[in-house]
């Protein structure tokens, strides 16, 4: 059986995880190594615990998640499907089944906010946990010094840095998915946020809908979707 556990320590897995996270910070990204890809399989796994959903599903969002930014070791254009179609034939070499390795290759697919859709659970759910994750800790130290971003002309950077807070919080009852952000106003504008994220809180609006839930984005105390 293919566990989270085996492809997390899978050597192979594990360099194109690293190539991957080298090359986006070449380019500049935030980060998107072990932290990202780790906070996403938490999350991940934390939607479908909270919503009831069975150990399968959750280890094949899981699996999704951990795996999902792998097509950067290619490079950053089309990742989406370059690390699909890598996801797939990783696992199935793995001994995966057909049927799940391309349940995580459709999901791996369609996670990027450019080309995806929520067109099942498990995509739905990536999308959610990979979206979400925006905070100062993403800012790559190098751009930071004495507590500051030393140029803040990257809106990227400029908007993870000013997150200070950042929880996802499940109401399987209200079935209602939350995000709820403390931004620093100082740092950036709420009206900074929706300028670089507002189509990924559109696709976490169609995700959550997916998962028969509402989305509703909270920041510093006031819901804004």
């Amino acid at each position: 059986m293919v566990t989270l556990d085996l492809i997390q320590n899978d050597d192979e897995i594990i360099s194109l995880i690293a190539m991957a996270e080298n090359q986006l910070k070449a380019i500049g990204y935030t980060e998107h190594g072990a932290r990202h890809l780790g906070i996403v399989t938490c999350r991940a796994d934390e939607i479908l615990s909270q919503l009831g959903f069975d150990d399968k599903q959750i280890l094949l969002a899981k699996i999704s998640a951990w795996l999902h930014d792998v097509g950067n070791a290619v490079g950053r254009p089309n990742h989406a499907q370059n690390g699909a179609i890598m996801a797939y034939n990783l696992l199935t070499k793995r001994g995966m089944c057909f049927s799940d390795a391309t349940e995580v290759m459709c999901a791996i697919a369609n996670h990027d906010e450019q080309t995806g859709k929520a067109i099942s659970i498990t995509s739905a759910t990536v999308i959610l946990a990979d979206k979400s994750d925006v905070h100062r800790s993403r800012v790559r130290p190098d751009k930071v010094k004495d507590g500051r971003l030393i140029d803040s002309a990257d809106i990227h950077d400029r908007v993870n840095f000013a997150v200070t807070n950042n929880q996802l919080v499940i109401d399987k009852d209200k079935k209602q998915i939350l995000l709820a952000l403390v931004i620093d106003n100082e740092i950036c504008s709420t009206m900074d946020y929706f300028e670089i994220f507002l189509s990924r809180m559109r696709m976490c609006i169609s995700a959550a809908q997916k998962l028969n839930c509402s989305f509703k984005l909270q920041i510093n105390g006031h819901q804004l979707l």
